[in-house]
């Protein structure tokens, strides 16, 4: 797990002072180029950590290389917080690791590095298929930093169609998902969510934020993402699946498919999502005799209108 590196590595660089790409590669088992990417992504989130090049080079800590963690800046710690990821997501040893460093920290940033933890939800998955690379909008940092110090802001938006808004909002949570990231808010209208990089501007007004009480962010972005997809794909099959090939349902349907227990004749259950009968039959239809669909009853009728047309279109004559 990618929060075990990071937290690992920033650990290795306060008891050694610097380490090499191959040091930690060694020591937490994976490759060199997986532990130059994580060292890199720790410098890049603002973290004191800077590179030297040549013989005897390596990573280090600014400050001499033994900077005491509890000299971090505040902008520093609510960095070290997000980037090892939501602490739901985390071993127990990260968790264990997380709040001794939140004890080391000076005592005005520790609030602050302790929401940062629970600032963000990442979701890997792309709303259609496998995720593309994601791209860091312009605004994520003044929106990150509304939502661990708990301040209302005014947005400025754009929306889907073109529309351009400015609202009070009370910033909850920030949800990576696909190539994109999004900001859950508590606005006038109830919970909503908007799109990072379609703000034109994220201004604090000083206020506390009103969290509505229970809140969950995780529990919060999986029933908006179901609600989503809902709405996005509105057509839900079932079927049962040839269990070897469960395989090429996943890499056709990506998160569109999930995969329920063995039948009675050792086949898997399966459910898919499509935007419209039409779609989703002409998209099952190449499996052929692997996957038989169960209903909804226009599916199979769609199929079936399919098989004669093949039928008559390659019969031998």
């Amino acid at each position: 797990m990618r929060a075990d590196r990071l937290v690992a590595i920033l650990l290795m660089l306060q008891a050694r002072g610097q380490v090499t790409a191959a040091e930690v590669a060694l020591e937490l088992e994976v490759s060199e180029r997986t532990a130059r990417r994580d060292l890199d992504a720790l410098g890049v989130a603002g973290l004191p950590i800077y590179s030297r090049q040549g013989r005897n080079g390596g990573w280090q800590l600014a400050g001499g290389g033994r900077t005491d963690l509890s000299g971090l800046t505040a902008s520093e710690a609510r960095a070290l917080f997000l980037v090892a990821g939501p602490s739901s997501a985390a071993t127990p040893e990260v968790k264990a690791a997380l709040r001794k460093l939140v004890r080391a920290l000076p005592e005005p940033f520790r609030d602050h590095a302790e929401a940062a933890s629970t600032a963000v939800v990442i979701d890997p998955a792309g709303w259609d298929s496998p995720a593309r690379p994601r791209r860091t909008p312009p605004l994520l940092d003044a929106v990150q930093r509304a939502v661990i110090e708990a301040r209302q802001v005014t947005l400025g938006y754009r929306a889907r169609d073109g529309a351009v808004t400015t609202r009070v909002v009370h910033p909850l949570g920030v949800a990576a998902k696909g190539a994109g990231w999004y900001l859950v808010a508590s606005t006038d209208a109830g919970l909503r969510t908007f799109r990072v990089d379609r703000m034109s501007s994220v201004e604090p007004t000083g206020e506390a934020v009103v969290r509505p009480e229970g809140f969950d962010l995780t529990e919060a972005w999986r029933l908006i993402t179901d609600e989503v997809d809902k709405r996005r794909m509105p057509v839900v099959a079932r079927g049962l699946m040839s269990s070897g090939m469960v395989w090429l349902l996943r890499t056709m349907f990506g998160n569109r498919v999930r995969i329920g227990p063995p039948g009675v004749d050792g086949r898997v259950e399966v459910e898919l999502r499509g935007h419209s009968i039409r779609s989703l039959a002409g998209e099952t239809a190449g499996l052929g005799g692997m996957l038989e669909v169960l209903d909804p009853p226009e599916l199979r009728e769609e199929l079936a209108a399919i098989g004669a047309q093949l039928a008559e279109l390659y019969r031998v004559r």
